[in-house]
């Protein structure tokens, strides 16, 4: 294991400046800055806080990383990883990153300072190769979105499948101008979702129209926006599948009184209560986070173990009632009490007794 001298030396600074570069100190020159980091990384050094805990053995402690606690989504990833922390005697450390992707490097680095023994994250920037030095002495377990610029353990959804099962759904309807509607294409989880919606179109022989795909990061970023573009599209879509939950409480409002049919990918609270209540694609976070935290807890039992490896979890189709092409008479408006359903808050898996078939798009 690299010391902080070997570092200095190898950057030809002082083992001080190191320990400046390290804490994120604003005061080293640009420079200097470079020529310390390139030696972190070549040495692969690791803080000392880690370093200790690895060589006295201490009481392990989990990181976990997520773009927004409260998110319901990666609030119940954290809550799983807590859970199997708990069984095995391992504190827990939860961060929230942000959903601007300059922020993840820092904050990660702010994490990374405590001494962890093991770390979950759910990345939101486009490079996680600044993590190499970490991944080298550490298990890092990526949740719900893959690495970029690192090869680590990953768990996610079927992305690209549910997103084409969700547009064969509508399709199989009688849908034939299907929008789509996301957070941004450099996610990941987004980009792999649009793909699968336009395999979907492309098994069917529909035509992908770029017109028909919305961006939030976009121009026209505010929901009402975009809704009233691709109302605008000619013809205009009679149907919208929206990429990820934030997104679609985003679009909800805005879609009121519309007559197009929607399906959600990621299911959220009370997502069953609105008024028409909202198909989705269930991605079980909590099995997510479980799988991670059970990832690293192997990890730390065998660090000479097995290869990294990448586990992709099925997801499942929760059909409702907003895939109906006459939603507009109830409106897809949260919590209208006089239409509040409530006759289909339990639904089975696709197939079972209890699974509303959605009309098709003449009804």
């Amino acid at each position: 294991m690299a010391t902080m001298r070997q570092v200095a030396a190898r950057a030809g600074v002082s083992a001080k400046t190191v320990s400046r570069v390290v804490n994120n100190d604003p005061h080293v020159l640009p420079e200097t800055r470079t020529r310390v980091t390139e030696a972190l990384r070549e040495l692969r050094y690791v803080p000392n806080a880690l370093a200790r805990t690895f060589r006295a053995g201490g009481a392990p402690v989990l990181g976990v990383a997520v773009p927004d606690i409260a998110d319901p989504f990666f609030a119940l990833v954290a809550k799983a990883v807590e859970d199997v922390a708990a069984a095995h005697d391992t504190s827990v450390v939860v961060s929230s990153l942000g959903y601007d992707p300059e922020r993840e490097r820092g904050a990660l680095e702010s994490l990374l300072r405590r001494p962890l023994s093991g770390l979950v994250v759910a990345p939101t920037s486009p490079d996680q190769g600044h993590l190499a030095r970490w991944t080298a002495r550490m298990p890092v377990v990526f949740v719900d979105r893959p690495p970029r610029g690192l090869e680590a353990d990953t768990i996610t959804g079927d992305d690209h499948g549910g997103a084409r099962m969700a547009t064969a759904h509508l399709i199989g309807h009688g849908h034939r101008h299907i929008a789509f509607v996301g957070d941004s294409p450099q996610v990941p989880t987004t980009a792999d979702r649009l793909a699968g919606h336009r395999a979907a179109l492309a098994e069917a022989g529909l035509v992908a129209r770029d017109e028909l795909v919305a961006f939030r990061d976009s121009d026209d970023a505010a929901p009402g926006r975009l809704v009233q573009r691709l109302a605008r599209s000619s013809p205009p879509p009679t149907a919208v599948l929206s990429a990820d939950a934030r997104t679609t409480m985003a679009l909800v409002p805005e879609l009121a009184g519309t007559s197009w049919a929607v399906v959600a990918f990621g299911d959220f609270p009370m997502a069953d209560m609105l008024s028409p209540a909202l198909t989705v694609v269930d991605q079980d976070p909590a099995a997510l986070g479980r799988l991670a935290a059970e990832r690293v807890v192997e990890r730390l039992g065998a660090p000479e173990g097995s290869a990294l490896r990448r586990t992709v979890l099925p997801v499942r189709l929760v059909e409702r009632q907003s895939c109906r092409a006459e939603a507009h008479a109830a409106g897809l408006f949260p919590f209208s009490a006089p239409e509040l359903d409530t006759s289909v808050s339990r639904v089975e898996p696709p197939g079972g007794a209890a699974s509303r078939r959605c009309p098709d798009a003449s009804a």
